[in-house]
């Protein structure tokens, strides 16, 4: 088994491995078969390790992606993990937004920077080209080409649990969430029948799998709701995958979410929101049907599938939620062995918290969940200073996990901490997302909103303890916070943000996220995102609660111009604030362990002498 691990010795990270055994052991021993720091010293640039592909089933030759700073561009080397050393003369792609897959040991499909007329508006490729070994780039033969105006195009390679190919292609993503899908075949390339908010998830016995973000219908006699897994004979599929029949693997229940899909040798691995927390089970087919066997692992927590075996019908899970430390536990279904094999140190004393979960109205009537980590002792009289998180969009989940650090630097003073689970984020599936896009994305500022009156009611906290904090998307929802309704809060922690929401297509990857926004290049939508663009917001007379705003410099996801000017903003209106840009760091703002921990230091150092201080009087 492998990992990459870093601690304050390893501020970038090691890539090891040991064995089952040693690891069950009180004192693994572990082979290191990449030391990022020692690298990064070598070669004098602030390397962070952004993942590997290696090629089944030996897995041995693997394609290294290495990024200059924590940039989502990247740079791919291909590496040797048994003699534990970048291949002489193997692949290597300059750094880019790329991306790529075996087909075989000699043989690559790449989607990246190709040349003048080979990007999209957003910056990322749309061509994709065969490599193969020891040829040059510029031989390469191009297999697939997209629009210019999509969002970005990536390669497809089909293989099983054995490391068989049963199909090639490649993947349009049309719009943010939208696909089409090109399969390669004999008789020339064909476009998958399939609804455009899909995605081809695995193949498991015999099977091959697609998640659906979209009711749909593909015969007269059968349809399927959104959120649900279908299946399709393999078989069946590649001789005909037009008229292959699909049938029912999931479907979720009111309240619930498919959370993560895998494979084993024999078996699939779901795991399955309901109401915000975890379950998992073991799905078998069998003489035309499936089956789910319950995996018990632990209640009231996050479950996340963090590996599976092809060679076995084994699978590693990550355990987690706000105050008991992260654990893996290993689960075998043939034995039906499940086994808690570590758990990660204590990081801060959780004796005095709970953690309560509530519901906030939103405007529109509905139900917007929130986890509350807060004081056992906690009077209830508006004194508590409190930190409200949360995201609320890309179909992205807020899952219960472990809090560590904010533990140690913001719960053990006793504060209180709340993760917000707006619409626009995925805890419920596709619609809870569908709810906040384009024209309705007002609704996660609403949500977002009312969980902060709620605990306000609760006399949980009070305005003059309250403050809000995300990143990226999260980043614009604290902007839309303390702009529309800055009376409740004392402090604000915007990171990495997007904020001129009138500009964003034309900075960093901006272009790729219309979908989830609009277009202010068209009239209509311009006049929804203006209706709340941050940026456009701040205005003189009102008093803003002197945000703490980071950034990267080399964050070429959301450009830093969007952080800098909000400063900028603040700044001619005289209102207070407080900026920090790191160099290096990318859309994390940290690029290692040193620097995430200044930057935590930063933000709970204000928080602190925001929202505890005596100090403090009002929004000053």
């Amino acid at each position: 088994m492998e990992n990459f691990w870093k601690d304050e010795d390893q501020v970038r990270g090691v890539w090891r491995r040991t064995t089952l055994e040693s690891y069950r052991s009180q004192d693994p021993q572990w082979e290191t078969i990449l030391d990022v720091d020692a690298l990064a010293i070598a070669e004098n640039k602030n390397w962070v390790f952004q993942g590997g592909s290696s090629l089944p089933p030996e897995e041995r030759l693997c394609l290294i992606s290495l990024s200059d700073g924590g940039k989502d561009a990247v740079s791919i080397r291909e590496f040797d993990s048994e003699a534990k050393s970048f291949v002489a003369d193997g692949f290597y792609l300059p750094e880019g937004k790329q991306n790529v897959s075996w087909v075989d040991d000699d043989t690559l499909l790449v989607a990246r920077d190709w040349g003048e007329g080979t990007l999209t508006q957003a910056g990322y490729p749309f061509v994709v080209k065969e490599l193969k070994r020891a040829q040059p780039l510029s031989e390469a033969r191009e297999i697939f080409r997209g629009e210019p105006t999509d969002v970005q195009t990536w390669p497809l390679v089909l293989r099983d649990s054995e490391g068989h190919v049963h199909a090639t292609g490649a993947v349009r993503v049309v719009r943010f969430f939208e696909h089409e899908y090109v399969v390669f075949r004999p008789d020339g390339p064909i476009k998958l029948n399939l609804p455009k908010k899909a995605a081809i998830v695995g193949l498991a016995s015999g099977r091959l799998l697609v998640e659906l973000d979209e009711d749909w219908t593909p015969s007269g006699d059968i349809s399927f709701a959104a959120g649900s897994l279908i299946s399709y004979d393999l078989a069946e599929w590649k001789q005909d995958p037009q008229r292959a029949k699909a049938s029912l693997v999931f479907q979720p229940g009111p309240r619930q979410a498919l959370s993560d899909v895998g494979t084993t040798r024999n078996l699939l691995i779901l795991t399955v929101l309901e109401n915000v927390q975890s379950k998992a089970f073991a799905y078998k087919y069998d003489q035309g049907a499936w089956s789910a066997t319950p995996i018990p692992l632990p209640q009231h927590t996050n479950v996340s599938l963090s590996a599976t075996s092809d060679e076995a019908d084994q699978a590693m899970f990550t355990v987690s939620n706000y105050l008991r430390p992260t654990s893996v536990w290993y689960f075998d279904a043939e034995t039906q062995e499940l086994e808690e094999l570590k758990t990660t140190p204590t990081a801060f004393d959780a004796s005095n918290h709970v953690v309560e979960q509530f519901q906030a109205t939103s405007r529109d009537g509905t139900s917007i969940p929130y986890f509350l980590v807060r004081p056992k002792n906690a009077r209830f009289d508006g004194a508590t200073p409190t930190l409200l998180y949360g995201y609320g969009g890309f179909q992205a989940s807020l899952l219960p996990s472990y809090l560590g650090p904010v533990g140690r630097l913001w719960l053990e003073q006793g504060n209180a901490y709340v993760v917000a689970n707006l619409r626009g984020g995925g805890e419920f599936g596709p619609q809870w997302h569908q709810a906040a896009q384009g024209a309705t994305k007002q609704t996660t500022w609403d949500d977002f909103i009312a969980v902060a009156e709620d605990l306000i009611r609760r006399k949980i906290t009070s305005p003059r303890r309250l403050g809000v904090i995300g990143g990226s998307q999260g980043g614009l929802l604290v902007g839309t916070a303390i702009t529309q309704r800055p009376e409740l809060f004392n402090a604000a922690i915007i990171q990495v943000p997007l904020f001129d929401m009138l500009r964003y297509t034309s900075l960093g990857a901006g272009a790729s996220w219309i979908a989830e926004y609009g277009d202010p290049a068209i009239a209509e939508q311009r006049a929804w995102i203006e209706a709340y663009s941050p940026y456009q917001k701040l205005v003189p007379g009102n008093t803003y609660p002197a945000p703490l705003i980071l950034t990267s410099t080399k964050d070429d996801r959301v450009h830093p111009a969007h952080g800098r000017k909000a400063a900028a903003k603040l700044a001619a209106l005289g209102q207070p604030y407080f900026y920090y840009e790191n160099i290096d760091g990318g859309h994390s703002a940290a690029a290692n362990l040193t620097e995430h921990a200044r930057r935590l230091a930063l933000e709970y150092t204000y928080a602190s002498k925001r929202l505890c201080s005596e100090e403090v009087s009002g929004r000053d």
